[in-house]
């Protein structure tokens, strides 16, 4: 039967008016060109009914494997390379053009099973080639990035939360962050682990501990709260690098992506320090000469605390790394801690110190805040805000 099919379509298109028959006589009467027209439309109804119930069910199955494809591939992870039009347009002709570029295929299926279900079969081939460009790029992972852990000391004041909020508001931009926050007290407080909650942001929330009594009165405020935070990151971080950011500085998050590759010890210019207006690296022909400072006092290391970062690998490899409790010389005894350290390892960093990033900004003291009447605003407002006024 195919092979009478075959032959009866191949006569038919043989009697076409616009093809040329070569040098062969057929017989053209009207009755011979009617019978034959008429065997061709039995034989062609004849192979629908006995095909069409089969390519149902073909058309079926690749239509529930299409949605199966459709519905497992958007669960992916999303990347940009979902809405880049190369791969799309790569995907389309991968799976649509075997399939619908052949005129005969497309009559066959509006033919069998309509117009309007043809171009909605259409549409999930174009929605399955999407999604299978999606296969080949989700697969790809995205770069590690290293963690900085951000070292800040802080102190109960009266400028304490409204400091903490401001730096808050740049770390939660950060990608890969956590935030250390060393209170210098014995203890946590309550009001600095609520307000840590609030703002979203990976942190370990420390305290300093009690200082032995020769550090007081004296003592840098900030030196144990550092130490402390050195000691958490030796014990639990493996790779990483560790900036001390305080509290009052104002920072621009671009600081951070120069940061993020340390391999021992990067630097960078401060804004804002004593006379001068300015601490830096002193930077010729893109190596280190020199150091720029308002006070120089016979330091190594004359820099500001907020212009350093420190590979955690590095770190460790130095165990007896620490800060030492001596006023103005905080920074040069813990980068000389790091020996062998020399300036020339010192890797130059925003565009080789010629950018400021961060500034050592001071909020304006304020005086203690007088105490709230009870008996007159018992049972008000007042009661709750009084616990945040130093």
């Amino acid at each position: 039967m195919r092979g009478e099919a075959k032959w009866f379509v191949h006569s038919a298109n043989k009697l076409r008016p616009h093809e040329h028959v070569p040098d062969k006589k057929y017989d053209l009467s009207a009755a011979k060109i009617e019978k034959t027209s008429r065997k061709c439309t039995i034989m062609r109804l004849h192979l629908t009914a006995a095909t069409k119930m089969g390519l149902l069910t073909s058309l079926a199955f690749v239509y529930v494997v299409i949605q199966y494809h459709v519905s497992i591939t958007w669960s992916l992870p999303r990347t940009e390379s979902l809405i880049q039009g190369n791969a799309t347009e790569q995907s389309k002709k991968l799976w649509l053009k075997p399939i619908f570029d052949d005129p005969s295929v497309a009559r066959l299926v509006q033919e069998v099973i309509g117009e309007e279900a043809s171009q909605d079969l259409l549409a999930r081939f174009n929605e399955l080639a999407v999604t299978k460009s999606c296969i080949f790029t989700v697969n790809k992972p995205p770069p590690t990035l290293p963690t900085i852990y951000v070292v800040t000391p802080t102190y109960r004041r009266p400028e304490q939360m409204a400091e903490l909020t401001r730096l808050s508001q740049t770390l939660m931009h950060v990608e890969k962050l956590i935030w250390l926050l060393i209170e210098d007290a014995d203890t946590t407080s309550t009001m600095i682990s609520e307000f840590l909650k609030r703002t979203g942001i990976s942190h370990v929330h420390l305290s300093a501990g009690p200082v032995n009594v020769k550090y007081k009165g004296g003592k840098p405020r900030g030196v144990g709260s550092r130490n402390r935070g050195l000691q958490w990151i030796r014990q639990n971080a493996r790779e990483g690098v560790v900036y001390f950011a305080d509290d009052d500085n104002t920072y621009d998050i671009q600081l951070f992506k120069e940061m993020r590759y340390t391999k021992k010890v990067s630097m960078w210019p401060v804004g804002l320090i004593t006379q001068t207006g300015l601490s830096t690296p002193v930077v010729r022909d893109g190596k280190l000469v020199g150091f720029y400072d308002g006070w120089i006092g016979g330091r190594k290391f004359p820099v500001d605390m907020a212009s350093f970062a420190i590979n955690i690998q590095f770190l460790k490899s130095r165990p007896h790394a620490t800060m030492a409790y001596k006023v103005g010389y905080e920074e040069d005894s813990f980068l000389k801690s790091l020996a062998p350290l020399e300036p020339a390892d010192i890797e130059l960093r925003a565009d080789n110190c010629s950018k400021i990033l961060v500034w050592h900004t001071q909020t304006r003291k304020n005086r203690p805040a007088q105490k709230i009447d009870h008996q007159k605003f018992y049972g008000t407002n007042l009661m709750k805000l009084e616990q945040c006024l130093v």
